[in-house]
């Protein structure tokens, strides 16, 4: 079959498909693309020839349609999701930072960035970086330390394979991130003569690999021995549809589970056995009782330093940890027993290992004692205040949303102070309610991933939560939304500045520098707040705008943005230094170790005292 470089590419991506427990589904939903001159001719050109094959989605940024990818990927269980492509130069830089986020949460995306002429026939070309070590080098060397898989096509003849290594690399779940096929722009339009078993349609088994024997056996020895044993839930168990399997083990057991980021949903709020959100950004229940534990089951969590507390938060002296997952490299962490396996496959066998065995009566009532007496630290700090007369804090806000959701609608967000806020106080109901980008913490994820995440499941409301921060380093995606009439809720939290790092730049003794939006005056950044209008800018991008200004209207507003049928913002101004229960646990941020600054040496006394909390794991 004779087609170009990029007819092939799309033909063969439109017959790829993903397969797990019988269920199959196309790998690649669509490809999200903006058009420039090194790939308008090719990619362009094809998407357009075979668009009813792969449909097209054009985007307003190259990073956000990265970031609308691996929303869609993470909400489709890493099943399916989109791929991505690019002119040369800037569009394909602009893609370096959303590739990084995807290989982070082990999220599989396809970039296509164009290049330069593969024959350099006309260099140097438009926007080339030219290396004088090298011609064989391009700006889209620097998509190799943040992919999974990395390659230039600069032949025809190498499409094929290179094609089948992304995929194998795509559906598997221990080694996928972002993939990058480099395409220089005279191979795209290329012709070559294709063998007709390259379009075949083709399933890729998404495999459950179950734990070995032997090493199950010591994984239920270990547990069998604890008498405060702690589950940490992490992603994989929401990818692995294992939640069903994990309440049932939590419930027969009596063993709480904590959740991650990434794992917050793995069990609903109100679950017997759930002791909420672990480490940095978790509840004084689960901080409590991880201080305590003796065994730590971690169950598709990669132990990032938040989740650690820095390695500070296991506490135990003779503290053991048993790590279920499916990447080696992340079951091998804190020196525990590695059990390599798909969650759903080890938690079924595990509940079966441990037939008999529960903890202390004591223990799941201390577990539950906890768990009540953070609900109600809650309930205080998300109750409205209209009556105060003031601004409303981050945590009304949260509540409000929280009040108004369904059981199936989605929260979503990723950087600043919302995140941490959300971990503890954030009442998930259903595993895939709760999104939340914090492997990359990237700003500006979060409109655009709230695109992906609607994509994905048209089903479902989408509640957007951003910060004045984030929304002014990317809301473009607006207009994406407008423009194909995909309905989102956008809240937009405005508060003068960066209240996260406002926050840890006061922790860490320097006052709160560089941190909020001030107009400039001779001694510095510390004007008046600069007249933003960002509810005015949303509703110059697309979208509808109401303006709240207590909880009352806060309220109103969310349900009259749930029966718009556009993506409605709903602006919102909020005290910056409200703070919002504290999880009793570190985060390990180095302070100056000299200053002249009295806030500096204080914070470095503080540091040195808490850094003694962290320990080894070996």
């Amino acid at each position: 079959m004779r087609l170009t470089v990029s007819q092939a590419l799309v033909r063969f991506l439109s017959v790829q498909y993903s397969e797990r427990d019988g269920v199959e589904r196309r790998f690649f939903a669509g490809c999200f693309g903006i058009f420039g001159h090194g790939n308008v001719a090719g990619m362009g050109q094809a998407l357009l020839e075979h668009g009813g094959e792969l449909p097209y989605y054009m985007a307003r940024n190259e990073q956000a349609m990265v970031h609308a990818a691996a929303g869609f990927a993470r909400m489709s269980d890493r099943l399916s999701t989109l791929a991505c492509t690019t002119s040369i130069g800037p569009g394909a830089t602009n893609m370096v930072t959303g590739a990084a986020l995807a290989t982070v949460n082990r999220l599989p995306v396809l970039l296509l960035p164009g290049d330069v002429f593969a024959t350099r026939a006309a260099n140097p070309v438009l926007q080339e970086l030219e290396d004088a070590r090298s011609y064989d080098v391009s700006v889209n060397d620097c998509f190799k330390p943040v992919s999974r898989y990395w390659d230039r096509i600069n032949r025809a003849e190498q499409l094929p394979g290179a094609l089948l290594a992304a995929m194998r690399v795509l559906t598997d779940p221990a080694e996928t991130g972002a993939v990058t096929l480099a395409l220089p722009q005279d191979v795209q339009a290329e012709a070559f003569e294709w063998p007709q078993e390259l379009f075949a349609r083709r399933v890729w088994r998404v495999g459950r690999a179950v734990p070995e024997p032997a090493v199950l056996e010591e994984a239920a020895a270990i547990v069998r021995g604890a008498e405060r044993p702690l589950i940490v839930a992490g992603g994989g168990v929401i990818y692995s549809g294992a939640t069903g399997e994990l309440g049932a083990l939590a419930e027969r057991t009596g063993v709480p589970v904590a959740e991650t980021q990434a794992g917050k949903g793995s069990l609903a709020w109100d679950h017997r056995g759930s002791v909420g959100a672990v480490g940095a950004t978790g509840t004084t229940a689960a901080n409590a009782l991880a201080r305590e534990a003796d065994v730590v089951i971690g169950i598709g969590t990669r132990y990032s330093d938040f989740t650690t507390a820095s390695h500070s938060l296991f506490a135990h002296p003779s503290v053991r940890f048993v790590n279920i997952n499916v990447a080696r490299a992340d079951a091998v962490k804190l020196g525990g027993l590695s059990v390599v396996a798909d969650a759903r496959e080890a938690i079924r066998a595990l509940d079966e290992a441990l037939a008999g065995y529960t903890v202390p009566q004591g223990y799941r009532e201390r577990a539950r004692a906890l768990m009540a007496d953070w609900n109600a630290r809650v309930e205080r700090a998300c109750a409205p205040k209209d009556g105060d007369g003031g601004l409303l804090t981050q945590a009304e806000v949260i509540g409000a949303v929280n009040e108004v959701s369904g059981p199936r609608d989605v929260v979503v967000c990723a950087a600043g102070s919302m995140p941490g806020d959300l971990h503890k106080l954030w009442r998930a109901r259903d595993p895939k309610g709760y999104h939340v980008e914090y492997g990359y913490s990237c700003m500006g994820y979060e409109i655009a991933g709230g695109l992906g995440v609607k994509m994905a499941a048209p089903d479902r409301e989408v509640f957007v939560l951003v910060g004045d921060g984030s929304y002014l380093m990317m809301a473009q995606e607006l207009t994406t939304a407008a423009a194909e009439g995909i309905r989102l809720v956008v809240v937009l939290v405005q508060n003068h500045g960066y209240a996260s790092i406002g926050n840890l730049s006061e922790s860490v003794g320097a006052q709160r520098f560089g941190t909020r939006h001030r107009l400039r005056t001779p001694t510095g950044l510390d004007g008046d707040p600069i007249p933003l209008d960002l509810a005015a800018n949303a509703a110059s991008l697309g979208a509808d705008v109401i303006r709240a200004a207590t909880s009352t209207d806060l309220r109103d507003a969310l349900q009259q943005a749930r029966k718009s049928p556009r993506t409605t913002v709903v602006h919102i101004e909020t005290d910056p230094l409200a703070g919002t229960p504290d999880s009793a646990a570190w985060w390990d941020v180095p302070v100056a170790e000299v200053s002249a600054l009295d806030s500096t040496r204080e914070a470095r006394a503080r540091y040195e005292r808490d850094r003694g909390t962290r320990r080894h794991h070996l």
